[in-house]
């Protein structure tokens, strides 16, 4: 399955591309106070090892800014900047040199300051997201449509983007978000029939890890499945890790990009004499930094061994005392002591690294 993307400008975000037919980025955000200088740092390079390509960072006040300098000089990877109510903070971020910034125009509701914004944008050279929120979407529009719609956040977008455009500054992508699925969907396709800037996008206050994951698959699937899409980010209650884990293996189903460990195991069942959930779950975390495409099949039983997963660059198979270890259908090593099984296929797995 070959998908055709929708053609969209490049702009940068620090040296990362996007748009134009360039592979999507992954993004997310850290979820720790720009107050905690070490904990911000350390979930900083926890999203980078797991193959984060772009973070955002809240930022509430002007002082919250002088966290940039601090994470850009400590980890190679391009900060953008959250900005909500207040443009006196975009204005002093981009001052500091962040890579972006996110403004959600519909908190800040005054064309003066948008225009502002814009104005030390093109000045700096800072690339903007316009984020239009299908929760703040300004009063006027509201009025015209009774209700947050898909064309409400559209017209919305078009709007700020105009006013950026009426500036002289077009380094801009965009998204639509909403926490309803179809609305959302709906909006990006509605979008990318008007218009050629790149497009974030995601399904905002998706929810806790599983459910929220899966609400995200729904509706990115659908988008990318079109071709629309530039940057992607899944937006979970839970740690930011999972929410790069979850991206990459959304763009890694639909063919879009192939990053990682891609785990294949069995649902298990009453033949399974093995902790399966267990030895899966640290095989995942063991393995999560590493970046080559690589299949590994971890089955609870001798029918979901080799030949269910034949596919598989490397792979374990549990039977009642012992294992086996297996090569596309083929086993390898026989008589495996259980204990030592997950041990022995992280081996396997870095001699195919």
């Amino acid at each position: 399955m070959v998908i055709d993307r929708r053609k969209t400008k490049v702009i940068k975000i620090g040296r990362v591309p996007i748009g134009g037919g360039n592979p999507i980025v992954v993004q997310s955000m850290l979820k720790v106070s720009p107050e905690n200088l070490e904990g911000s740092l350390i979930q900083l390079r926890e999203l980078k090892r797991a193959g984060c390509e772009i973070v955002r960072i809240a930022l509430p006040t002007e002082e919250s800014c002088n966290i940039i300098p601090f994470l850009k000089k400590e980890v190679d990877i391009p900060i953008v900047a959250d900005i909500h109510f207040n443009t006196r903070i975009a204005l002093k971020a981009m001052e500091i040199g962040v890579d972006g910034i996110r403004i959600n125009p519909g908190t800040i509701n005054n064309v003066r300051k948008v225009k502002d914004v814009a104005r030390q944008a093109q000045q700096t050279k800072t690339p903007v997201r316009i984020g239009i929120n299908s929760g703040s979407i300004e009063k006027r529009i509201l009025r015209k449509y009774g209700k947050s719609t898909s064309d409400a956040m559209v017209e919305s977008a078009l709007y700020y983007i105009k006013l950026f455009e009426d500036v002289g500054w077009t380094e801009l992508k965009v998204s639509l978000k909403g926490s309803d699925v179809i609305e959302t969907v709906n909006a990006y396709r509605k979008f990318s029939v008007v218009s050629d800037y790149p497009l974030h996008i995601g399904i905002t206050e998706a929810g806790p890890l599983f459910s929220g994951a899966i609400k995200s698959a729904v509706g990115l699937g659908i988008l990318l499945h079109e071709g629309i899409g530039d940057t992607i980010r899944v937006s979970l209650t839970s740690d930011p890790v999972y929410e790069v884990i979850a991206a990459y293996h959304i763009l890694s189903n639909l063919g879009l990009r192939k990053r990682g460990i891609s785990i294949i195991s069995c649902p298990t069942c009453g033949r399974c004499k093995t902790n399966l959930k267990e030895i899966v779950d640290e095989f995942e975390r063991e393995t999560i930094h590493i970046e080559k495409y690589v299949k590994v099949a971890i089955m609870g039983c001798e029918v979901n061994g080799p030949g269910e997963a034949k596919d598989a660059d490397i792979g374990v198979a549990f039977g009642a005392k012992s294992a086996i270890i297996f090569s596309r259908g083929i086993i390898k090593k026989k008589n495996v002591p259980k204990e030592m099984a997950k041990d022995i296929l992280k081996e396997e797995l870095f001699r195919l690294l």
